[in-house]
């Protein structure tokens, strides 16, 4: 009976996740424990996310978190139109925060604008769901908002016998502003304006400390105005309707109190039954024009937050749709919805309804005739990894759209393909050239239609001609302006030498072999010979910076001085004399590194995964070394926050590293690392997710996971085998030609305690092979797990079964 009922259970929790996918989705997860996700309402991709912004947790900090928004939080001091999912820094945007008060408006609120005219907040009143938020403050006033691509509604119920009143807080992007203009209309219940701003991680250098896009705004309200006000800096203007100025960014590269603008609305006081004010808003990065064109088009006067949020749900629905689960635990089918839901906010819509974008040259560009879309935001060093697979693996047209929109990004830009991309701001965060490796991805799991072309050649230049940039240390370690800092180095010696421009010579040089492969993949699918074995060559530098003797249990990546010496390791801080003290290299050194040890970096060769392995002396050595990696010395798990020594799972230098043990015949222990990590460290709680977010990447390193594949080599599109950790999968796409191409994944024994793979077949035949050729991801297919509990130490261990490795010797026409 006890089976029965089971069983029925499952069919009703399958039944409803296939109609209602979202329901599985919760917002929240991320929120704390540095995931730095927003709660608030946001389309797919879309251009506005309308979230709460949060006064800070701690008052020695200048934000809440980099979204916007952290779970412990207890005040909430606006409602912004924009944000970034699971970034870093000090985050960015925030802009336009609007807040419903029912207090007078007395003194400026650019006094303290992260506290002043904030409300509080419990979760107990507050409910987020994909395309819509809302929560009651502790002011009385019930808010709801929704979003449409480009425009949100919101609807403020104020309580009986309270004013209405709504600040319009312009200047307080969440790093703060340059400039902020506000006009309020009152015949037509109409706020415009705009805010010019930047300061992606300021704080950290001077490079950032600008402004480099503004944001237009049009919100109409549908009640009538009553009473209008102003303010500038700490003085107030009552009966004013226009304001200007920001805030500045201040010495530190944060704004500080007493500076900015903005306009307050007021409505009357609310009747017995409350007041309902109602509010439609637009934006733009071109003008304020498009700005209401946008709102025309996605709104009429009359819709309301609920349409607005109905129509989103069935937007996110059609979107988590396109990766149908069944089975697995409740849990399971939430961290693996949230997980989806959070990798398809990013990159966004930055294109307005009329095509229209401001460019990285800050002039109006129309979207290129074979693309749809231009998007923004772009945390290239991220989301090269798997994010962008992702995404082209579910629509590659869309994946065609976000290629050209980097290639006209570059041309926008004298040619340079920045790192990380803010709207119209080249920031330059992070280190290598991950464009390559982007472009690559998204052209190997089918995304052609863009001009692949004109993107190779434009990186091949980038790769071989230094510019002024590339040789400058402005900006350096952290946001090094040049595409390929120390180029002229790297050419010359091979390597990007101690010294060089960069922010960790050996993890530049790490992530360098990583674009130059990608480079050479890229040109191999598009016919260029010469410069396929060209960059596959370039590919193998990293062999230049492996030091055989760095350490007593083999050798190491370091950094390396232009005469071929290995220079001396130096602690991080001073010593008493204000002299850096030299420290002997140890494999938990982050010298040369970036965000991460040598122990760390010590697995980034994925393109050549057999090759590295020779470097450490075979795969039996080089299994020993995965082992003291992944558990202490009790044999416990140590994927996060077990020192330098070990893997980091929350962060991408260490994430491609569990399925390396299919490259060294022993698949079994990837199968079960996996299943661990998705078990331990992926929750549904606010720090369920570990780490950053980083625009999805590691919300795509989930979802991959779970689905048990993953797209280890960049700039390929082979996927090596973990495990699913579903009884039924289906991903539901088409071929770039629009033919249908679904993968069905089939594994009824699966559950939280098989992880081992017993048996595979591939379209009904038979394998043992650990990885899926690119002809699977091209055409689609079936996939047929057989599941248990005991590892199967005899599947994927012959000869021919571990994924491919590409050097000059095994070039890629060799891996089809």
């Amino acid at each position: 009976m006890k089976r029965l009922l089971s069983a029925a259970l499952l069919v009703i929790a399958t039944c409803a996740l296939a109609q209602d996918p979202a329901s599985y989705v919760n917002p929240l997860i991320g929120t704390t424990n540095g995931g730095n996700v927003f709660p608030g309402a946001t389309m797919p991709f879309g251009m506005i996310q309308f979230s709460p912004e949060a006064t800070p947790v701690n008052t020695k900090r200048m934000i809440a978190a980099p979204g916007g928004y952290e779970y412990r939080a207890t005040r909430i001091r606006g409602f912004s139109l924009t944000n970034v999912e699971g970034w870093g820094c000090a985050g960015a945007s925030g802009d336009v925060p609007i807040m419903p008060i029912t207090d007078p408006v007395d003194s400026s609120p650019s006094k303290d604008f992260r506290n002043a005219y904030s409300a509080a907040f419990t979760h107990d009143d507050e409910h987020a769901t994909p395309g819509s938020y809302r929560v009651k403050l502790g002011n009385g006033v019930e808010v709801s908002l929704a979003a449409a691509t480009r425009m949100g509604a919101a609807t403020f119920h104020f309580p009986e016998g309270k004013p209405a009143r709504v600040l319009i807080r312009t200047s307080d992007s969440e790093v703060g502003s340059t400039a902020a203009q506000t006009r309020v209309d009152t015949a037509t219940g109409t706020v415009s304006g705009s805010v010019t701003s930047g300061n992606f991680c300021g704080y950290i250098g001077t490079e950032n400390r600008r402004s480099y896009y503004t944001l237009y705004f049009v919100a109409v309200f549908d009640h009538p105005v009553t009473e209008t006000g102003t303010w500038h800096d700490e003085s107030l203007s009552p009966n004013t309707k226009s304001s200007e100025g920001g805030t500045g960014f201040g010495p530190k590269g944060f704004p500080e109190a007493g500076h900015g603008s903005g306009a307050w609305l007021g409505f009357g006081n609310a009747p017995a039954s409350g007041l309902d004010v109602r509010l439609r808003v637009a934006i733009s990065y071109v003008s304020k024009a498009n700005a209401r064109a946008n709102l025309e088009s996605e709104s009429k006067s009359a819709t309301t937050y609920e349409q607005v949020a109905a129509n989103a749900r069935k937007a996110w629905n059609n979107r988590l749709n396109q990766i149908e689960i069944e089975g697995g635990t409740e849990a399971q089918r939430i961290v693996f919805t949230t997980a989806l839901y959070h990798a398809l906010q990013t990159p966004t819509t930055y294109s307005d309804i009329n095509g229209e974008y401001t460019g990285m040259d800050l002039k109006t560009h129309k979207i290129a005739a074979n693309q749809s879309v231009q998007y923004a935001n772009f945390s290239g060093w991220d989301i090269y990894r798997s994010q962008f697979q992702l995404l082209t693996l579910l629509d590659p047209k869309q994946g065609s759209d976000i290629a050209q929109s980097l290639l006209n990004q570059s041309v926008q830009d004298n040619g340079r393909w920045d790192r990380w991309t803010h709207l119209s701001g080249a920031t330059h965060v992070m280190n290598g050239d991950p464009a390559a490796p982007a472009i690559a991805d998204i052209y190997a799991f089918g995304g052609h239609a863009f001009d692949a072309k004109a993107a190779l050649a434009s990186l091949v230049e980038a790769a071989t001609v230094p510019t002024k940039e590339d040789l400058s240390h402005d900006g350096c370690p952290v946001e090094c302006v040049g595409q390929r800092p120390g180029l002229d180095q790297w050419l010359k010696l091979h390597y990007i030498p101690y010294g060089a421009p960069a922010w960790g010579p050996a993890a530049d040089t790490l992530e360098d072999v990583s674009a130059e492969f990608s480079i050479s993949a890229l040109a191999e699918r598009l016919g260029d010979k010469k410069t396929q074995h060209e960059f596959l060559t370039r590919a193998q530098y990293w062999k230049n910076i492996w030091n055989p003797d760095a350490a007593p249990d083999g050798g190491y990546f370091m950094n390396r001085n232009a005469d071929g010496s290995w220079p001396t390791i130096h602690q991080d801080d001073d010593d008493e004399d204000g002299k850096v003290a030299p420290q002997k290299f140890t494999p938990a050194t982050g010298a040369g590194f970036v965000e991460g040890s040598a122990a760390q970096y010590v697995w980034m060769v994925p393109f050549n995964v057999e090759g590295l392995f020779q470097q450490m002396g075979g795969r039996e050595k080089a299994v020993a070394r995965l082992d003291k990696f992944f558990y202490d010395e009790k044999g416990a798990p140590a994927v996060t926050k077990s020192g330098p020594l070990h893997a980091e799972l929350d962060n991408e230098p260490s994430i491609e590293t569990p399925w390396l043990y299919d490259f060294a015949a022993q698949p079994w222990k990837t199968q079960q690392l996996v299943r661990q990590v998705l078990n331990t460290i992926w929750k549904t709680t606010p720090d369920g997710i570990p780490g950053n977010d980083d625009l999805g990447e590691m919300s795509s390193w989930s979802v991959f996971a779970s689905m048990g594949f993953y797209p280890e080599i960049p700039g390929r599109a082979e996927l090596v085998l973990g495990s699913p950790l579903f009884t039924k999968i289906t991903i539901h796409r088409k071929t770039p030609e629009g033919a249908p191409a679904n993968i069905t994944i089939h594994a009824p024994k699966a559950s939280t305690n098989t992880p081992y793979i017993q048996s595979l077949k591939v379209n009904n035949q038979p394998t043992t092979k650990t990885w899926l050729p690119e002809s699977f991801i091209q055409k689609g297919g079936t996939l047929d797990f057989d599941l248990t509990y005991q590892p199967n130490k005899s599947f994927g261990t012959s000869k021919g079964d571990e994924p491919p490795s590409f050097s000059p010797a095994a070039s890629p026409e060799a891996q089809k």
